[in-house]
């Protein structure tokens, strides 16, 4: 593997984990505005936003630029995050 292949592999990878960290902000902005976590127009956006992100990566990855793997490690922690996320505020909101 060359040396630019290989920075287009890094760049690709950076510019996903970009895309995931800006999913995590808006769903930090939302459950900290919102009365409800299960608002439909809110669940919405999500489902686009983590589909989105999940086309991104599968076209990386038939690109050859990010692995399969990675990708799917890159979801996974998005998903526990995101699940992170909603408990701590739902827990919130019981109290």
């Amino acid at each position: 593997m060359t040396d630019e292949s290989m920075g287009y592999r890094e760049k690709a990878y950076a510019l996903l984990q970009a895309d995931a960290e800006k999913i995590i902000q808006l769903i930090r902005v939302q459950m900290d505005h919102l009365t409800m976590p299960q608002c439909p127009l809110y669940e919405e956006v999500l489902d686009t936003q983590m589909f989105g992100l999940s086309r991104e990566i599968d076209f990386a990855v038939r690109l050859g630029l990010v692995e399969a793997k990675d990708g799917k490690a890159l979801l996974d922690r998005l998903e526990r995050e995101l699940s992170a996320l909603h408990e701590a505020v739902t827990k919130k909101r019981v109290r």
